[in-house]
């Protein structure tokens, strides 16, 4: 297998001949994390190390995608059909069918540092193979695992006549374990496998996706191989969610930068975010009839506001979710930044704008951006930027358009003048609005993507998450350009449990089971931290719930925590907003008793004052002590009736009837789950006798319009009754 370029494989059994022939029987695959991942090469490659016990297989990734699964034959007949009409062409992984059965081979490893939340509880393999890391250490993590082969989809392009690869949804590690192996290759010599499986079904993205054929060993290409992506179904939005996204939504600076996750919390903020640039009377008017404006003015007014957006915000993440192309659609993502430190600068600085004018010119004269006699360099960098229009030509000593000439020494002012009337294009080009390393969503999300014109999509920098997670120099852009690009940056992330210290839970639980990861959280926090005008925004549900048991996710203290308290910021529940940068711990704590669920507030507080870390004679203040579900159900109440906070505003992969369905089984399974709830409703299911007509389009739809047996009678019995619980018959 050539190290200078490509093989060609129209089979990916002869790829993985290939692989095993060049690297040996000892393997380390480093594969993207979500989307990117080659379906058919790796498992091809599992195959052959479940077949053959001498190949030592280590597998290092993140966030293995799996379809939804059931627990029971009610589940089964809700979801199935569901997910064939979603996931259907989807190639399944087998190294995650074998880890979810417990029958992983020895000669098998999984090594993930990011899963979805919840979802390797109760697997040890999992649980003990897996790697605490930064998202932006990711890359370095697996370089030292061993990694001797690397290997994604992309989709191809010819360019200016050349034939290029798209990285598309997963530049972000990718892009740096590649350049170091092939370091490694070169100056040791190692052995190594690249390898790029093409799938046309991905959107050909922009910026350092794009990348030459030669930077793979291998190229897997045939149509078989052109398997459907895996598509997230979107989540209902809950009355939990759209508060916690409004407030979010009242601390984004206009003018500034925005970073989210994924999610139905990140739907919600988008959603904030919407009703405040496109309903912006009904979004204020919500504020002031719930007094959040009133309990919380200070801090909207000093990091965000209710306004609309007139310049708009930069999207810089490292996770691209639909909710970005809703908020480009919207008028809100609009800031445009530039990947040059001159143009940024002057920019920045209002010396210039995206109109090209001699003043343009002049302030790269003057900047040194571009020499008084102008180079070869210079001439490209103002085409290619859009300060000279297009169709001009350099031979050395003059811009050359057609017939004319102009000579290219600027200094003489003379010539600068000519240059400016004749010459010059009319807005600057290569701008960028989103920032973005990775993405993952709906199959909506990818058809939008491809069904952009290519000047939209190239709006979508996608590059390494050394360049979106961090501020630091590197190959990809310095820290003034960073700092300038990632003005008033507000970074929103979720988090599962957050102590009355400051301190935050996300990642895992005080046993140490690892629940999702850290992924990008910590460079985030740091990040808003290192920028003059960056906040840190942690999203948290103010409760869980178990069956009839709730707890407070505002917590005296934990044996785990993500971001330390010496890296506190803001934090937000359901009940508003805790800022805590610079705050004593007294202040804290005082804070975020006031966002708490109230029925946990007078504990907590006894608490803190048996710690002496409050004083006793400290009160809650009254307008906080109202802190209820009822409450937050209320405040939304009249908006809603204005058709305002539906639970799918960006749209649902299920049908009216499956929403229906699926709310009255969720309903059910939480009477199920509860001792005298389970007796009273199988009692109440039993003696029903005849099957409502409103009933049977939900009953055709699980295939018990007509049971056969003594159990599918009784489930038909059991929805029949979910139903009625939801007013449904």
């Amino acid at each position: 297998m050539s190290s200078n370029s490509p093989v060609y494989f129209q089979d990916v059994e002869k790829c993985v001949d290939s692989v095993i022939e060049t690297v040996g029987k000892k393997i380390v695959l480093g594969l993207p994390l979500g989307l990117g991942k080659p379906n058919h090469f790796v498992n091809e490659i599992f195959k052959r190390a479940k077949e053959d016990s001498d190949i030592e297989l280590t597998i290092c990734t993140a966030l293995s995608l799996e379809r939804p699964s059931w627990s029971n034959d009610l589940e089964r007949r809700f979801l199935e059909p569901f997910v064939e009409r979603i996931f259907g062409g989807y190639v399944d992984l087998e190294y995650m069918q074998a880890l979810r059965k417990k029958e992983l081979p020895p000669n098998i490893q999984i090594k993930e540092f990011y899963s979805k939340a919840g979802a390797y509880l109760n697997l040890k393999h999992a649980q003990q193979n897996y790697i605490s890391s930064n998202y932006t250490h990711a890359f370095r993590d697996i370089l030292d695992a061993g990694a001797n082969v690397l290997a994604q989809i992309v989709c191809k392009e010819v360019i200016d006549g050349q034939t290029c690869f798209s990285l598309s949804c997963n530049p972000d590690v990718s892009l740096d374990v590649s350049k170091a192996l092939r370091e490694q290759e070169k100056k040791t010599g190692k052995k190594i496998a690249i390898i790029a499986q093409i799938n046309q079904n991905l959107p050909f993205m922009y910026g350092d996706a794009v990348v030459k054929p030669n930077m793979f060993t291998a190229v897997i290409d045939d149509p078989k191989y052109n398997f459907r992506l895996f598509g997230a179904p979107k989540m209902a939005i809950t009355t939990t969610d759209f508060w916690i996204g409004l407030y979010a939504s009242t601390l984004i600076k206009d003018d500034g930068t925005l970073q989210i996750g994924i999610g139905s919390l990140g739907d919600a903020l988008c959603y904030g975010l919407q009703m405040r640039h496109q309903h912006n009377t009904e979004y204020n008017q919500l504020l002031i009839d719930t007094k959040v404006i009133e309990k919380f003015g200070p801090i909207i007014e000093a990091t965000g506001g209710t306004d609309t957006f007139e310049k708009g915000l930069l999207g810089s993440t490292e996770m691209l979710v639909d909710g970005y192309l809703h908020l480009m659609r919207a008028g809100i993502i609009k800031r445009k930044t530039y990947n040059n430190l001159p143009i940024q600068k002057l920019i920045s600085q209002g010396k210039i704008s995206e109109n090209v004018t001699p003043a343009t010119v002049e302030q790269l004269l003057e900047s040194e951006a571009i020499e008084p006699k102008l180079t070869l360099d210079n001439f490209e960098f103002l085409q290619k930027f859009g300060v000279l229009k297009p169709g001009l030509t350099f031979d050395g000593s003059f811009i050359i358009d057609g017939q004319k000439r102009y000579s290219a020494d600027l200094s003489d002012q003379d010539n600068l003048r000519q240059v400016c009337d004749n010459c010059l294009g009319e807005q600057l080009k290569n701008d960028i609005l989103i920032h973005g390393g990775f993405f993952l969503g709906a199959e909506s999300f990818y058809q939008e993507l491809n069904d952009m014109s290519i000047e939209e999509r190239k709006k979508i920098h996608m590059t390494s998450v050394l360049n979106v997670n961090q501020l630091y120099e590197n190959e990809y852009g310095c820290e003034e350009l960073r700092v300038l690009q990632r003005k008033n940056g507000r970074f929103v992330n979720a988090c599962l449990m957050v102590t009355l210290s400051g301190a935050v839970v996300s990642d895992g639980l005080e046993s140490g089971q690892m629940v999702s990861g850290v992924g990008g959280q910590y460079n985030f926090v740091s990040q808003a931290h290192a920028l003059p005008d960056g906040r840190s925004i942690l999203m948290c549900k103010g409760i869980r719930t178990k069956g009839k048991q709730v707890s407070s996710n505002i917590v005296f203290n934990y044996g785990h925590i993500t971001i330390p308290r010496h890296l506190r910021d803001i934090v937000i529940t359901e009940y508003g907003i805790a800022d805590l940068r610079s705050k004593s711990d007294q202040e804290i704590i005082a804070a975020l008793l006031n966002i708490t669920d109230s029925r946990f507030q007078e504990d907590l507080l006894e608490e803190a004052k048996k710690a002496g870390k409050i004083p006793a004679s400290y009160q809650i203040p009254e307008q906080f002590k109202n802190n209820t579900p009822e409450s937050l159900e209320a405040g939304l109440a009249p908006f809603k009736e204005k058709s305002f906070f539906g639970p799918f505003p960006f749209g649902t992969d299920f049908t009216e009837e499956e929403l229906i369905i699926g709310k009255a089984l969720k309903g059910l399974k939480a009477r199920m789950s509860q001792g005298m709830k389970k007796i009273s409703s199988l009692s109440k299911a039993v003696t029903i006798r005849k099957v409502p007509e409103k009933a049977v389009p939900y009953l055709k739809r699980l295939q018990l319009d007509s049971p056969k047996g003594s159990k599918e009678k009784m489930m038909q019995k059991l929805v029949i009754y979910a139903l009625s619980l939801i007013g449904k018959v």
